[in-house]
């Protein structure tokens, strides 16, 4: 065992104590009322990356909250791998849903994590993902065992669309020249079939309006004689998708990439388990796309979903109204090549193509994202790769994400570095739910497999 997988090994208790430390602090950034506890949540990771031993680390100023940045140059020559998390978290509503304090974190044993799991909010999403990378840093530090450069930004509003990043970025691009980018903000398939995210979908949200009447009516006096937002809402979103799961969009699939047969056999080389698919979530079947495998369908293919819908009357008791407007939030997740808004513009138009003539339709887009993939030949990949295999002590697999993370691709344009995702939770951790949870052994592996990443990398590039 090397001195740094030693250090992790002897520091266990301490990682684990200061983690619970950190996941004690509310630091809710969709919520005003909770403004101090997020700064003050910045302060405290900045503090941790200058005990690990990072130098210039800064509480930086935003238009929002403000970004934590710290660096160690060791050798300008050597390259340098740029960490990215984010410290703030979803709110934990609703409360009485949780089985403990979302802000008072416990471990308890569970059929996934028969080691135990941390529940509190923000345990997996990101603030136990992000703080494996300052632990590991500090496991490298105190062994005289950094290999190469390493920096950190860690933000406080990835989960209100980091609206501060992007212009920050751009103001920064010097500071932040790199060779690659890692990210702990994703999942593995599962403990037993450890994977490295090699693609994540984009993302085109749009609200819609159907407007009817100009007014709510009586539907004794008008029912049967004028169209009513709701019905003609839902007979639109149903026309969205064939019998067949296609996108009846015009020209949906015109820019859609062609995964080659080699790529979708390595792809499903993960076991997949439809019948725990469907137990885990509740159902008696699935159902999407023809042609496709359930891993495909939620990774390499684009999708339609209503979010939600609304309009009419939904309060206490009966009222008897035809409403004046219906509305729909409508989400679709876009593979490579499509861009968010080519399909903005699609949806809007194919939307206005199938209304009756009798309503007005209105369309708002709301943010979107491109999608990301990181081939698995390249070095990032393979350095990834190796490391998690070295940890795990199992062969590691590429695997595409259906969720998206927007900052992938606004990182390969502003600094033109490509995105390692190597992630350590389960799609089964609760995130943005009720007890969110995150395995004290994933923890631990992610520790232990970070500072093997920065040797593999740095062994790659300079070779």
């Amino acid at each position: 065992m090397s001195e740094t997988q030693h250090y992790i090994q002897e520091n266990k208790q301490k990682f684990l104590d200061e983690l619970f430390d950190l996941l004690r602090i509310p630091s809710i950034s969709a919520d005003p009322t909770y403004e101090k506890e997020v700064i003050n949540c910045a302060e405290t990771v900045a503090k941790h990356l200058k005990d690990a031993g990072a130098d210039q680390v800064e509480v930086c100023p935003t238009q929002g909250y403000p970004i934590v940045y710290g660096e160690k140059i060791i050798n300008p020559e050597l390259p340098t791998v740029l960490v990215y998390g984010h410290y703030d978290v979803q709110p934990a509503d609703p409360l009485e849903l949780w089985d403990n304090d979302p802000f008072d974190p416990i471990i308890k044993k569970t059929e996934l994590h028969p080691d135990g799991a941390i529940f509190a909010r923000g345990s997996a999403d990101d603030k136990g993902q992000f703080f494996m990378h300052v632990k590991a840093f500090e496991a490298m530090m105190k062994t005289n065992s950094l290999p190469c450069n390493v920096k950190f930004i860690i933000e406080g509003e990835e989960e209100v669309g980091s609206v501060s990043l992007g212009s920050w970025i751009e103001e920064n691009k010097e500071k932040l020249a790199n060779d690659v980018i890692l990210i702990s903000d994703t999942h593995i398939y599962s403990t037993e079939q450890p994977t490295v995210t090699t693609g994540l979908r984009g993302l085109s949200y749009v609200e819609v309006e159907v407007e009817g009447p100009n007014r709510d009516l009586h539907s004794g006096l008008y029912g049967g004689a004028v169209p009513n937002p709701i019905h003609v809402l839902s007979r639109m979103v149903s026309q969205l998708i064939d019998e067949k799961g296609r996108i009846t969009i015009d020209g949906f699939y015109d820019n859609v990439e062609v995964v080659s047969d080699e790529e979708r056999a390595e792809m499903n080389k993960l076991k997949d388990d439809p019948e725990g698919f469907k137990k885990s979530i509740g159902l008696k079947g699935v159902e999407g796309e023809e042609g496709y495998t359930t891993l495909e369908r939620t990774s390499i293919r684009p999708t339609l979903d209503a979010n939600g819908i609304w309009g009419g009357y939904i309060g206490e008791g009966a009222k008897t109204v035809i409403p004046s407007k219906a509305y729909a939030k409508i989400s679709m997740r876009l593979v490579p090549y499509q861009t968010p808004e080519e399909i903005t513009e699609k949806f809007t138009r194919y939307f206005e193509k199938i209304a009756p003539d009798n309503v007005k339709v209105t369309v708002k887009p709301h943010h979107g994202g491109m999608p990301y993939v990181l081939p698995s030949t390249s070095e990032e990949f393979l350095a990834a790769k190796q490391a998690m295999e070295k940890a795990f002590g199992k062969e590691v697999l590429p695997y595409r994400s259906g969720g998206s993370i927007p900052i992938t691709s606004l990182f390969e344009k502003v600094l033109g570095s490509k995105s390692v995702l190597m992630g350590f939770g389960l799609d089964s951790d609760a995130i943005h739910s009720p007890n969110e949870h995150y395995g004290v052994f994933n923890y631990f592996k992610g520790i232990e497999s970070i500072p093997y990443f920065f040797e593999y990398y740095t062994e790659l590039k300079t070779k």
